[in-house]
């Protein structure tokens, strides 16, 4: 009996499973199949010391020269695991995540003939589709799940990781629901509240304060559903206190929608009004920080902390991790998990500034470790009136997370579900795993860097494009809408019932001299 049959007899979902170990961590497979599969990889050649694999005639060649003829099913299955491995590894560069303008191309793509295999695979069944837990299945079908997964709203960097338990629980998480949001009606309505406070805030500061600087975030409001969800979600988890960074665009929204600050005091700030304390100068909106206690929905009460910014860009991140550390060290040194800080970034600034590089390269030394930090990128594609071209070399902007192997997902911000479904992954993981995770939120800015310059004098393109655009809550709407979740009174009636509570809050504003 030829003593190298069992290539033959063993079940092809054997071999794929051990293929698909060997791809994400080689070290795991035991050696005897590590040699094997780095004489089939194609990439390999020059490490065929325990075996030579012809891929042409589908045949190996041992040590001791005795030659194994490999079954045509059995490359075929190593062929589509390779494919499950190219859209885990480079799937998110063919995502639909920029919502105003082609994406850059990029090569090989991940077409199946690249990965030697043709149209008329599409309907064999291969085991490999166990890889990504749907079970044997045609290549058709498991190339519509990996589209789903890894090329749709959400692009997610994770295989440079090193930890195979960090590996299998982010493709466990990504498998459930094809790494799509799965929200009842309720919870669809929650994130529509959110994001419609988020987009009338702005249009009403834009009405009554015209050509004030207010460092708007439209076109990324979505990041209010986003932080929201995350501190109610955070707080069932046991987390009492969160503390926040971020420079200035947003942070009025911040600070009314998440912070609880009140909107008549923004607005005192707006007609420049003294402040009561005397020993307090005073100092411009967007720099403020502030401090609160927020009731969430299950009654956990939780403290709130943003930090004050009188800085542009980055350097409010070393001051929040800090504050985090000294609140943990004083408060909850057996468990540094219950305070979570988040660090908002402009996608210019986190990719152009060293001290961003600084505080996420000293993320797990003993002396400075918060035990994980949720990094959100509000992603203009733009650094003032630089395009994201000319302001870096890297890939992304959000590429120094990989100096501490840290996820990062890439979301397409006019897709809010999808921006809490991302968020949920990345409060999930840091919770877990007590590691840094980053979410890069891909919007626009609709104004200019401060809404006193005319950004088409720099990007006529862009902002041409950007000018058409729907909001992210009229997008949100029509798609409820859609569903039969609600009508179009419902988004009416949620429009005025909130910008009607912001005009009371301006005429309270406006009764106080201080």
């Amino acid at each position: 009996m030829d003593k190298y049959s069992f290539l033959n007899a063993a079940h092809t979902s054997f071999f794929a499973e051990m293929y698909g170990k060997y791809l994400t961590h080689p070290d795991s497979v035991e050696p005897s199949w590590r040699a094997f599969f780095q004489g089939f990889d194609f990439g390999m050649e020059s490490a065929l010391d325990e075996v030579g694999i012809d891929t042409q005639s589908g045949t190996a060649t041992l040590s001791n020269g005795h030659p194994v003829e490999i079954p045509e099913t059995l490359q075929k299955e190593f062929q589509v695991v390779r494919l499950i491995d190219g859209y885990r590894s480079r799937g998110h560069l063919f995502t639909k995540t920029n919502p105003v303008r082609e994406r850059r191309k990029y090569s090989p793509t991940l077409d199946i003939e690249n990965f030697g295999l043709t149209e008329a695979d599409l309907d064999t069944v291969f085991n490999a589709g166990e890889i990504i837990g749907i079970g044997s299945n045609t290549l058709r079908n498991i190339i519509t799940h990996l589209q789903q997964i890894y090329c749709d709203s959400i692009g997610v960097e994770y295989m440079y990781i090193r930890s195979p338990e960090r590996v299998e629980w982010i493709q466990a998480w990504l498998n459930r629901n094809n790494n799509h949001p799965d929200f009842n009606k309720e919870q669809k309505k929650h994130i529509l509240k959110k994001l419609n406070q988020a987009v009338s805030f702005e249009g009403f500061l834009h009405t009554k304060y015209v050509g004030q600087k207010r460092f708007s975030l439209e076109g990324n409001e979505s990041l209010i559903p986003a932080v929201d969800t995350i501190v109610e979600r955070a707080a069932k988890m046991g987390v009492k206190q969160f503390v926040m960074g971020m420079a200035h665009r947003g942070r009025l929204n911040v600070l009314t929608n998440i912070f609880g600050k009140a909107a008549k005091d923004i607005f005192s700030e707006f007609d420049g009004k003294d402040y009561e304390q005397e020993i307090f100068d005073g100092d411009v909106k967007y720099h403020l920080g502030w401090t609160s206690e927020r009731t969430t929905e299950n009654g956990n009460k939780i403290n709130m902390n943003i930090a004050p910014n009188p800085s542009h860009l980055e350097t409010v991140g070393a001051v929040v991790e800090g504050i985090t550390r000294a609140k943990q060290d004083a408060h909850f040194p057996d468990d540094f998990s219950k305070v979570l800080p988040i660090v908002v970034h402009g996608d210019a600034a986190i990719a152009g500034q060293g001290i961003a590089y600084e505080v996420v390269q000293m993320a797990d030394l003993d002396g400075y470790r918060t035990n994980g930090t949720i990094h959100i990128v509000v992603n203009n594609q733009i650094g003032f009136t630089t395009n994201y071209l000319d302001g870096r070399s890297s890939t992304y902007c959000t590429d120094v997370g990989k100096v501490t192997l840290s996820p990062v997902l890439h979301v397409n911000a006019d897709d809010v579900e999808s921006v809490v479904h991302a968020s949920l992954f990345a409060l999930e993981y840091r919770m877990r795993f007590q590691r840094d995770v980053f979410l890069d939120l891909l919007g626009y800015r609709k104004y200019g860097h401060n809404e006193g310059d005319e950004p088409r004098f720099t990007q006529p393109k862009l902002y041409k494009a950007i000018a058409k655009h729907p909001n992210p809550r009229d997008i949100y709407a029509e798609k409820l809408m859609a569903e039969g979740v609600i009508d179009r009174d419902y988004v009416r009636q949620l429009e005025e019932e909130y910008k009607s509570s912001l005009e009371e809050e301006l005429e309270d504003s406006r009764k106080e001299e201080k």
